[in-house]
């Protein structure tokens, strides 16, 4: 018997077409831990409003991040699986999405097949919410294997100090006003129901930034990625970037420690509309800190974590 540890990012669609784009739409935007409208209500308006218009809207936008190896986000999930894979060299290091291929529950009963005796299921998501973490969650406890689930390490002291050199090498390249923590956010309501997540989302600026020789003054928080009418945790990331121009904070770095491996919100959301919104408001130096991404040490890290867990 094997230890083992299965690695879920959120998933990508297969293609940058709207063909392919639905159905992810369809399996992301139906999960009610994504979206908390009753199903009665918000399946007709997801079937006859959003997907028809989104599916084309969001292709486009795929469209500007796909590469010759598809998906940013499979292809790096896959890279911190092979090097996680590579310094645990007796265990099976899997990776499943939570949307779309590989399945979490072929997967984990595939591994229990090949021999794991117990696997540990890592979302990598740093911070925990409901609308990334339960659905992970549900779906690799249908598994009926043994499994060990890491909820979250947001806090984790290694996390922080991968975190706090990447942006603090990226700090001293340049001469900055503002360093920007952005956060993908989720609507306020779910916080008020007691989602940790803003909380968390504090937590891991305030440890990072304590490590970091950067005045206080100039650090920040604040949220992006916002879906629907309703409002979610605040500021946001696109409303703020005009407000630092206006104060004369015009040379930004952004860092954004809910993702680890690059994305449609990294590479289009942050890379090129939000970069449009800062230059157009006159922004000078706009720079983004990469997610974890391939760094060794952040999948030296995930090994290390898994193995502390396997001990417990």
């Amino acid at each position: 018997m094997t230890k083992g540890l299965l690695l879920v990012n959120l998933g990508s669609p297969t293609a940058p077409t709207p063909e392919a784009v639905k159905p992810f739409l369809h399996d992301f935007l139906g999960d009610q831990n994504v979206v908390e409208m009753p199903k009665l209500l918000w399946k007709p308006i997801l079937h006859g409003m959003i997907l028809p218009f989104r599916s084309k809207y969001s292709a486009g936008l795929y469209q500007h991040i796909w590469t010759e190896t598809g998906s940013p986000q499979i292809y790096y999930t896959d890279k911190i699986q092979k090097e996680v894979q590579r310094l645990l060299p007796d265990w099976q290091v899997k990776t499943a999405m939570t949307y779309g291929k590989p399945d979490i529950v072929d997967t984990l009963q595939q591994m229990h097949t090949d021999g794991c005796e117990n696997t540990i299921v890592l979302p990598l998501f740093p911070q925990y919410t409901k609308s990334t973490h339960d659905t992970i969650i549900a779906k690799a406890k249908s598994a009926n294997v043994p499994i060990t689930i890491i909820k979250k390490f947001f806090n984790e002291p290694e996390y922080i100090n991968i975190l706090a050199r990447k942006i603090q090498e990226e700090w001293d390249r340049a001469d900055y006003d503002q360093l920007i923590f952005s956060y993908h956010g989720i609507p306020q309501s779910m916080v008020k129901h007691g989602d940790p997540y803003q909380a968390e989302c504090i937590t891991t600026t305030a440890a990072t930034s304590a490590k970091l020789n950067i005045p206080e003054d100039q650090i920040m928080t604040v949220y992006q990625s916002r879906f629907g009418p309703m409002p979610w945790l605040q500021p946001y990331l696109k409303e703020t970037l005009p407000k630092l121009v206006a104060e004369g904070k015009k040379n930004v770095l952004i860092v954004t420690p809910s993702f680890v491996a690059d994305c449609l919100e990294t590479l289009e959301e942050d890379g090129i509309r939000n970069y449009q919104t800062f230059k157009a408001s006159g922004g000078n130096k706009y720079k983004l800190v990469p997610p974890m991404n391939d760094d060794v040490d952040f999948s030296a890290f995930i090994a290390e974590l898994a193995v502390e867990y396997s001990l417990k």
